[in-house]
């Protein structure tokens, strides 16, 4: 099967629980194991050849621009990661389908595991680092989900909030390092990052890419000083905690660690940083789990300890160390997985996960306290269970790293946490199986149906089989550290055993288990030494952070984003000047090289009436019609500039812009004061003009510079030039790009009118079924459509121009691709001519003749253009190429064809659409009352203007 339907099945079969959570419980249940279990089949198919040490890839280029390509790579460290994801997830499934009670969704719970699952397998066998982000990041989405799935809980939002603000964070970090990554070796691929470990180390990069990389892993794996919000969404359901907690999300940093272990380690930051995070965080969530009474939180900060143990391993730098990380996630995965969907049992049943409300179970839960007891002997490490033996390795590696000169440090550190283990791990058998079965359990404890308990008793399957016969695990574990190291011919030469004689590893070991022993055995004074002590919590300076982080956006948001355009604009001049000024006075800008033009006495005048116009409209800019005059003169002087710079397509553009865009201001101004309240005090204007006359001479003197300077780089407007006939068929290089070089771009901005036209139409639904229509009515405006009475003359000269003006659209938009003009010019020609019939003939008569919706025209344009653009990959071809070609069809003469005509139909529509739409919106507002007493107050018989069927 191929890598791509792997990653995708999870994510394609995440439709399937929803659409069929009408269809019952058992149906959810099984689509969701099929999909599963069909990708982990097809990972099956794959495990001959990596196992013979070959790479199974997936390559399919992307963005290769950007470096963006879907690569995937499957190697023994990614088969073991996605058996995990996907064999405990099979686990869970079926677990899951028994746990949920009949009040939960369980479409929704297994659309979110699906997703959540989907992300994982991607992390693990991406091989583009931009790709392995985007799962990185879905990760924390979609786990926010599962955390937050009860959502009558409130623990359950908490930590949901928690764990995305957390892992948020650092994938922020994550992203930089990353990028810094890629941009030391030049490639975003991550087998050719792997190759460049001598380019990466010796970079002066290197440090900040591993610090923003660590903080990523960190996080998600929930490392000493990030590790409190993992116990915290223990708030999820139990199904939720055994897949986050044993072979997913916590699991992803540490295999983001295993996976860039060949570049990063070695250093003496990496060593201090990992090595040194990982000790503190194995102690601290061993200390802190003894003392825990809940299951589910004992559990939890007892994951934090472990994934702290592999952590330290993979730190430690060496591949001893690393083959011991590898057996422990083995290992690890297996008892966790088991111990949490016990702890879910037995809150299941009981209806308590609190040890002092519990005990005595062991008599009415026999399968439970089998399988529990079984898991967590091979946490404390106990000999014949597999974490027996990857604790001796831990603790054989700690006997050979010296921190702060001190060889005793490290391994006493780590038999102090190992004692710690030992000690919570019997206090859960003990507290919760052991002594008098009690009469005030909060509901009759006894042993669930098989379908709950067969999914940990297959995890103890591995959990006894390898601790009873470790080498059958030999050679998949050495196999998969050789991924890790980098290569195979450095596996360390070590047998899996239960026995290697009397070592310092086995009596640190024997120390341990004897001393969780004794822990256990002075519980009860320790637990009120352990209550009345002064410690912080983490949830408290969590919630204090968060709050203090809040208060100061919100200030310098309302410092800030106060509503006044005023400001904004102020400050973002201040900014661009004061960026600008900094760039000229530390620049060359050398001096000129070109002649200025002479001054014609038309190019003067222009100026002069630009000049004026804008000072009148920063002195009369309280009265809305003169301000608007004023900006009409602005627009038409701006458009004889461009055309008098030979830009006919520019000036054609802006004076088409300025005719729509004056209507619709007259329409939007409607509802504004004819003369608008003075507001600023005059220091604040004299103020803002300063800023106004300081960026006016800045951009003054910008354009000066770059008018009488010739371009050290060619300009792109002579490759334009060059190749707007012969790669897009047209002379009009304008039109050309707009369609062909930079099609994509005009295919989004057409897309955001649409939505802009749809927003104003949103607003002015809004404003009419409201309590803002009452105001407006207070205002005389009503229901009914004007009715204005229109003058004779205006209503016969608009319906007589308007096939002229829609032959002219039509001309301007046919030969737009090799002279000026073009769907957007021709667009804004048509719906001038339709804006002329609602001016002269009102409203209410052209709506009523208005066959077709303008929210159809719109999406009928995007569409076109969608179309067009679409067509080009049924060639071959990149969306949006464009083709041309000549064609004869007597008795015509030969004329050219370009695809890019549909794209440029798409345009014309959506400018159409867009426009109407807005002046319709705008126009439903304008409505007022006692204008004319009916739409047939007009000069002409209206019976013979009526479409048809509205008699």
């Amino acid at each position: 099967m191929s890598l791509f339907l792997i990653v995708a099945l999870p994510f394609l079969g995440a439709l399937l629980p929803g659409l069929m959570n009408q269809a019952g419980r058992q149906t959810c249940f099984l689509a969701t194991f099929l999909v599963t279990l069909l990708a982990a089949l097809g990972l099956a198919t794959h495990i001959p050849a990596v196992l013979s040490g070959e790479v199974v890839t997936a390559r399919l280029d992307w963005l290769p621009a950007l470096g963006m390509n879907v690569n995937l790579f499957l190697d023994p460290l990614g088969l073991m990661f996605a058996g995990l994801i996907l064999g405990i997830g099979l686990l869970i499934i079926a677990y899951g389908r028994f746990y949920l009670s009949r009040d939960d969704n369980m479409g929704e719970f297994f659309t979110y595991l699906l997703l959540f699952q989907g992300a994982m397998v991607g992390i693990v066998l991406s091989d583009n680092i931009l790709m392995m982000l985007i799962f990185w990041e879905l990760t924390s989405l979609s786990s926010f989900l599962l955390i937050g799935f009860w959502k009558h809980l409130p623990a359950g939002r908490q930590g949901a909030r928690m764990a995305l603000t957390v892992t948020g964070m650092g994938g922020l970090a994550l992203i930089g390092g990353m990028l810094i990554l890629g941009n030391i070796v030049g490639s975003y691929d991550l087998t050719v990052i792997l190759d460049n470990r001598d380019v990466i180390q010796s970079s002066p990069l290197y440090v900040p890419a591993l610090l923003l990389i660590l903080l990523g892993c960190f996080t998600k794996s929930a490392q000493f000083p990030f590790h409190f919000w993992l116990p915290h969404a223990m708030a999820a359901p139990t199904p939720v905690s055994a897949y986050l907690h044993s072979a997913t999300m916590v699991k992803a940093g540490i295999f983001l660690m295993a996976r860039l272990w060949p570049v990063l380690s070695g250093s003496d930051w990496w060593f201090w940083l990992v090595s040194g995070a990982g000790l503190l965080t194995m102690l601290i969530g061993a200390v802190i789990a003894l003392f825990k009474n809940d299951l589910k939180a004992l559990l939890a900060f007892s994951t934090v300890s472990h994934l702290g143990l592999i952590t330290f391993l993979l730190g430690t730098g060496s591949a001893f160390g690393a083959m011991a990380a590898v057996f422990h996630i083995l290992n690890h995965a297996a008892f966790k997985a088991a111990l949490f969907m016990t702890a879910g049992i037995v809150d299941h049943e009981a209806h308590t996960r609190d040890m002092r409300r519990l005990g005595g179970l062991r008599k009415l839960m026999p399968i439970t306290f089998a399988i529990g007891t079984l898991a967590a002997l091979a946490m404390a490490g106990i000999p014949l269970f597999n974490g027996f033996i990857s604790k001796e390795m831990m603790l054989e590696e700690a006997t050979h790293v010296v921190l702060l000169d001190l060889p005793w440090l490290v391994p006493a550190v780590a038999t102090l946490a190992a004692l710690f283990s030992a000690a919570y791990s019997f206090r859960f058998i003990v507290h919760t199986f052991f002594g008098p079965v009690r009469d005030d359990y909060p509901a009759k404890p006894h042993d669930p149906p098989s379908g709950m308990w067969i999914s940990p008793a297959l995890l103890i399957i591995p959990v006894v089989g390898l601790g009873v016969a470790p080498f059958l695990a030999e050679p998949f574990v050495k196999i998969v550290t050789g991924a890790v190291i980098g290569t195979a011919a450095e596996v360390p030469d070590y047998h899996l055993a239960i026995w290697h004689g009397v070592t310092t590893a086995l009596i640190m070991s024997v120390i341990a288990v004897l001393g969780g022993a004794i822990l256990l055995a002075l519980f009860s004074p320790l637990s009120r030494a352990w209550e009345a002590a002064p410690r912080p919590e983490a949830k408290t300076l969590f919630d204090g952070v968060v709050g203090g982080a809040v208060a100061l956006a919100r200030g310098i948001t309302h410092g800030l984003h106060n509503g006044a355009f005023t400001r904004y604009a102020g400050i973002m001049i201040v900014t661009v000047v004061a960026l600008a000024g900094h760039a000229w006075f530390t620049g060359t800008a050398g001096p000129a090289t070109r002649e200025i033009l002479p001054l014609n006495f038309a190019a003067l005048i222009s100026w002069g009436l630009l000049i004026v116009a804008a000072i009148s409209l920063v002195l009369f800019h309280r009265n809305r019609l003169i301000a608007l005059i004023l900006m009409g003169i602005v627009g038409v002087v701006v458009s004889i500039g461009f055309n008098y710079f030979s830009a006919p397509d520019l000036a054609l553009t802006q004076i088409s812009v300025e005719v729509v865009t004056i209507i619709l201001l007259l329409l939007a101004l409607n509802f504004l004061p004819n003369r608008t309240p003075s507001e600023s005090s005059v220091s604040r204007r004299l103020r803002d003009g300063v800023i106004a006359i300081v960026g006016g001479l800045g951009s003054g003197a910008l354009i000066y510079t770059m008018l009488v300077r010739d371009f050290v780089q060619p300009s792109i407007s002579q490759y334009h030039l060059e190749n707007s006939y012969v790669g897009g068929g047209g002379d009009n290089v304008v039109n050309v790009i707009l369609v062909d070089f930079r099609g994509f771009d005009t295919f989004g901005e057409i897309i955001v009118l649409g939505i802009a036209a749809l927003v104003i139409y949103a607003l002015t639904e809004t404003l009419l079924s409201s309590s803002v229509r009452r105001r407006l009515l207070n205002r005389g405006y009503e229901e009914r459509r004007a009715g204005d009475a229109h003058p004779l003359m205006m209503v016969v000269l608009t319906r007589v121009i308007l096939p002229v003006i829609l032959m002219v659209g039509v001309y301007i938009f046919l030969r737009g691709h090799n002279e000026p003009g073009g769907g957007f010019i021709a667009g804004l020609v048509v719906a001038i001519g339709v804006v002329m019939q609602y001016m002269a003939s009102g409203f209410a008569w052209a709506d009523a003749r208005q066959r077709y919706p303008y929210h159809t025209i719109i999406g009928a344009g995007v569409l076109v253009a969608g179309l067009t653009g679409i067509g080009a990959w049924f060639f071959g071809y990149p969306f949006l190429t464009s083709s041309f070609g000549y064609f004869r069809i007597p008795p015509m003469q030969e004329f050219e064809l370009a695809s890019a005509l549909g794209f440029d139909l798409g345009v014309f529509l959506a400018v159409v659409g867009a426009v109407m739409l807005s002046l319709e919106s705008f126009s439903r507002l304008a409505r007022r009352q006692g204008d004319a007493p009916s739409e047939h107050a007009m000069d002409i018989d209206p019976s013979r203007d009526e479409p048809e069927g509205t008699h």
